[in-house]
């Protein structure tokens, strides 16, 4: 192999590499008096600790965020998963949100569930 391609190759393997993001499968909302609760079921590659969705949140249709949901650990055995979210406050006159997924290694992925507050 003469040098050149192998400084191609030593370049390409050095590159990081992205996996797949978490999916949002589904998303449901119930409102109790003056609050909510998000239901949120994901699905992703989860690894181990090395590598996992790690939450995901809540954001008005300006993309503010309005409640965060940590996942604290990995789910390799469970796909799809589904955790939730309680006594979440929206601004008054919100009819409809959307829900971003996250994982360890990649961020914030860029699907964006939209969802009508009814």
């Amino acid at each position: 192999m003469n040098m050149h391609l192998l400084t191609i190759a030593l370049t390409l393997s050095a590159l990081p590499v992205l996996a797949d993001p978490p999916i949002i499968e589904s998303v449901s909302a119930h409102q109790t008096g003056e609050t909510w609760r998000f239901d949120v079921t994901l699905s992703h590659p989860d690894t181990g600790w090395d590598h996992y969705a790690d939450g995901w949140r809540v954001l008005d249709m300006q993309g503010n965020e309005l409640a965060l949901r940590v996942l604290a650990h990995p789910h390799v055995q469970e796909q799809p998963f589904t955790r939730s979210l309680s006594g979440v406050t929206l601004p008054a006159g919100n009819s409809q949100v959307q829900i971003q997924a996250r994982c360890s290694v990649d961020g914030w992925g860029e699907q964006l569930f939209t969802l009508d507050l009814d």
